[in-house]
């Protein structure tokens, strides 16, 4: 990526690796940028969105017409950066109008350097990638403009999704602390792999004292701590990358340990049971994915980010090396696996985001089930 500093006025192009291409102004940072263009529908928390590091190389295309209008505040931000490689909207908020407001999104791409663009018909293009599934792409504004072939000639040699090994480029480098808030019950240990803020906070909230390790950590790091309980993160990437993170889960489960992991730490819990990961065509994303629990029958309205899905048998369980695993959540759109539980470990996962930043908070329960297979563990 390459960026200069802010410039709304600057005519910008965006061009998919298909060759289809759209024009329009220059949002936040002008120059150029590379990522696979996907797109997300939720039409709120787009501040929760661009700090997530789960969108680590990514251009999100917002399908609600109309952003930043509640401007960008110091509270909402999901870590201590905006991780998006770039950001589409059709109607950008001319004038931020909320209590909590600091500064326009405008200006917080431009600060961070994130190169967007602006008054373009992002339903053709969310249609676009719908059919044609996502895709490399690019966005080039002011002097960064040229002939369309030698820009799509760019696009086309930026790396693919598939294969990328990217949560080491975003967890942390150093354990740190969350304390419990209240009475301290349980300490578990936290595997970054691209962590949200909002996690450790929603398991600080139950009494749980949260060590967050990097996604180098080992099984000797992890039991250092004396933990309760093991959780993996969300994060980027392919699974099919994430060797030492598979490894790891596969330490814990031998000693039955409870063990929770969402969205990337549900791929991994996939992959440690023996089961594959697959690229979805254009992935889940955004703050109202319909998702049945099917232990309990109930449909949860979720927050979701994730290209890739687990590969298991929703028919029945399956053997494992484990014990016995069956797919416990689904999707109610494409029947996508959404979550794994063992049933005769205490270890679960789910693929979507329950810490509900930004999102609802039908999945809050989870953290609940979670302190629950901690109980009874030490019971």
């Amino acid at each position: 990526m390459t960026t200069s500093t802010r410039g709304a006025s600057a005519p910008a192009v965006l061009v998919l690796e298909d060759g289809r291409t759209f024009r329009g102004r220059a949002y936040g940072a002008v120059g150029e940028t590379f990522g696979e263009a996907v797109f997300s529908t939720g039409m709120t928390g787009y501040q929760e969105t661009l700090t997530d590091p789960s969108y680590h190389r990514q251009v999100v295309v917002m399908t609600a017409p109309h952003i930043g209008n509640t401007g960008v505040n110091d509270e909402d931000p999901e870590s201590k950066r905006i991780w998006v490689s770039g950001y589409v909207v059709r109607d950008p908020a001319r004038t931020p109008s909320n209590w909590r407001s600091r500064r326009s999104l405008d200006e917080e791409l431009a600060a961070q350097g994130v190169v967007g663009i602006s008054g373009i018909d992002t339903r053709a293009l969310t249609r676009h990638l719908r059919e044609r599934g996502a895709m490399r792409v690019g966005i080039f504004s002011g002097a960064a403009i040229a002939e369309e072939a030698a820009l799509l000639s760019k696009v086309r040699a930026a790396p693919q999704m598939k294969g990328a090994d990217l949560s080491g480029e975003v967890a942390t480098e150093e354990a740190y602390v969350v304390p419990a808030i209240g009475t301290k019950k349980f300490t578990v240990a936290a595997i970054d792999l691209g962590i949200k803020g909002m996690t450790p906070h929603r398991m600080a909230e139950r009494g749980i004292e949260v060590h967050v390790l990097p996604a180098t950590a080992t099984a000797r790091d992890i039991y250092a701590v004396d933990p309760d309980g093991v959780f993996f993160s969300n994060g980027p990437g392919d699974p099919a990358t994430a060797g030492h993170p598979v490894a790891l889960m596969r330490a814990v489960l031998e000693r039955s340990t409870p063990l929770f992991g969402i969205c990337f730490g549900n791929q991994i819990l996939g992959r440690a049971l023996g089961f594959g990961t697959f690229k979805l065509k254009y992935g889940h994303r955004g703050i109202n994915q319909p998702v049945q629990d099917r232990t309990t029958g109930k449909v949860e309205v979720t927050a979701h980010n994730h290209g890739f899905a687990v590969d298991a048998p929703l028919d029945a369980p399956s053997d494992t090396p484990y014990g016995r695993a069956e797919v416990s959540h689904v999707c109610l759109n494409d029947n996508v696996v959404e979550g794994l539980r063992l049933l005769d470990r205490p270890a679960f996962s789910v693929q979507y985001h329950p810490e509900a930043a930004a999102g609802p908070h039908d999945a809050a329960y989870l953290f609940d089930r979670f302190v629950s297979l901690m109980e009874g563990q030490r019971a």
